[in-house]
């Protein structure tokens, strides 16, 4: 099985492809850069997009996981739900299935938080329902790491010190989150 992963230091951090490719046994590769959005994925004038749009063109893959800048989601809607139709659309023509991962908000009582002026749970919110409203407009598998933070961050911390990219455990869990949306999905397969 191969994997594509598209997105950014959310993606990458604690080297979150590798733990995924021990969870599934899959080869995994990652196009990212940090605070990258999928709209860059999408442009062959970048350096990011000039090797996604290759990777897409001229390689076989199984599942490809799309991963939008921290807040893309809910404030930049339009960029984010267009990019993700692209995407899911080059992706099918591959012949493999997208996959969204769903990050988190930014940590309740955080300094980044707090400087955008958002409330946690409307920045959750915001986050779940977009990531999964673009899940089923594009018929793509959605890996909620986010509900998995929040059910969790009560009795666990998960975030770095930035209060944005996940600790160790934090990664670990949305790796853990997006091999079980990909296991599922073999098992269902015939």
């Amino acid at each position: 099985m191969r994997i594509l992963m598209l997105g950014n230091s959310l993606t990458f951090t604690n080297d979150l492809p590798h733990m995924l490719a021990e969870l599934t046994g899959a080869e995994v590769v990652h196009h990212t850069r940090g605070g990258a959005r999928l709209s860059e994925q999408l442009n062959p004038k970048t350096r990011l997009g000039a090797r996604t749009q290759a990777a897409l063109a001229n390689e076989a893959w199984d599942y490809v996981v799309l991963q939008e800048m921290s807040h893309g989601p809910i404030s930049a809607p339009n960029s984010f739900f267009t990019s993700v139709a692209r995407l899911c659309g080059q992706i099918r023509e591959n012949g493999a299935i997208p996959v969204l991962y769903a990050t988190w908000a930014y940590q309740k009582g955080g300094a980044k938080l707090a400087a955008k002026g958002w409330d946690y749970d409307q920045m959750a919110r915001g986050l779940r329902e977009a990531y999964h409203k673009a899940a089923g407009e594009n018929h793509a598998l959605v890996a909620d790491a986010g509900q998995r933070f929040y059910a969790l961050s009560d009795t666990q911390n998960l975030y770095a010190a930035d209060g944005v990219h996940p600790n160790y455990q934090g990664s670990r869990i949305a790796a853990e989150a997006i091999a079980a949306v990909i296991q599922k999905q073999e098992e269902s397969q015939p």
